[in-house]
């Protein structure tokens, strides 16, 4: 703008003065001097946004390599995943945590915001819960690490929502804190179920307590976790309903899900993960 200033300026001052020759030549000197300028802001701006959309493109990339790249074999399930940020990065988080113990955590969680400060916020709670989850493997113990960690260093206005479930494996047994989250369904012949929340949001309350809740996995027995992306980006009064009725089919994978979305509605990052029980053979 200063540029484009000077150089109109310069142009204004050489009709003033036409006819001298001093002038001309001093308003020339000026508007050279402000296109100079011009083309330095110019080119600035630009290696900045060079600049910008490579830090954005490694963002991604590193967030890419926090999620699991490959899921690990689960013998008798089978376990799918969806993750769909908004801006290239988001607040999302979800995990595959093999224990030591023979059981299996899944964890998933939704940062308050979007886009970077979410995503870097939603890597720290990655970190954090799989350097501790070997050690305090029970689902409200792990609740209690990320709120009290959050309330500690995060700033007031940030919060998670979260979803920490410990499956064993061979009985199906699901032992799960769900912090705010939106209830993961359960879907069982003839019947589903929706674990509602059994404590807050994660990051508000320092030494909040969260119970933990038990069910089980019954075979050909289906179980969503998701963000409130997914309900978000379904048409409809009941989004909700659509789901449940969605995942019932026998046939139902995460690409079933995926086609309740529409991109008219999509303003939110979208994360699924659907595990299946499969039939003893």
């Amino acid at each position: 703008m200063l540029g484009l200033l000077i150089q109109l300026g310069a142009l204004v001052l050489a009709l003033y003065a036409r006819g001298s020759k001093p002038f001309m030549f001093l308003s020339l000197v000026i508007y050279m001097g402000g296109l100079c300028l011009l083309n330095g802001m110019l080119t600035s701006e630009f290696v900045r946004k060079i600049q910008l959309e490579a830090d954005q493109i490694a963002a991604e990339k590193i967030q890419r390599t926090l999620h699991p790249q490959k899921l690990q074999d689960l013998p008798g399930y089978r376990v799918e995943t969806f993750y769909k940020p908004l801006r290239g990065v988001g607040g999302d988080y979800f995990d595959v945590i093999e224990l030591s113990n023979g059981r299996t955590l899944f964890a998933l969680a939704d940062v308050s915001g979007k886009g970077m400060p979410a995503a870097l916020l939603a890597a720290n709670i990655q970190a954090l819960v799989r350097s501790i989850s070997n050690i305090v493997s029970d689902p409200e113990g792990l609740a209690k690490q990320v709120n009290n960690h959050l309330c500690r260093y995060t700033p007031p206005e940030r919060f998670a929502t979260a979803v920490f479930a410990v499956l064993s494996p061979e009985t199906g047994e699901l032992r799960y804190v769900n912090a705010g989250q939106n209830p993961p369904i359960l879907s069982a012949p003839h019947r589903t179920t929706l674990l509602e929340s059994t404590g807050m949001p994660l990051g508000l309350v320092p030494q909040a307590v969260f119970q933990s809740q038990t069910v089980v996995i019954p075979p050909t027995g289906k179980l969503l976790l998701f963000t409130d992306g997914l309900t978000d980006g379904i048409a409809g009064e009941n989004p909700e309903e659509s789901i449940c009725e969605a995942i019932a089919r026998p046939e139902s994978t995460i690409s079933n899900l995926q086609t309740l979305l529409s991109p008219k509605f999509n303003d939110d990052d979208i994360t699924m993960l659907l595990l299946t029980r499969l039939v003893p053979e």
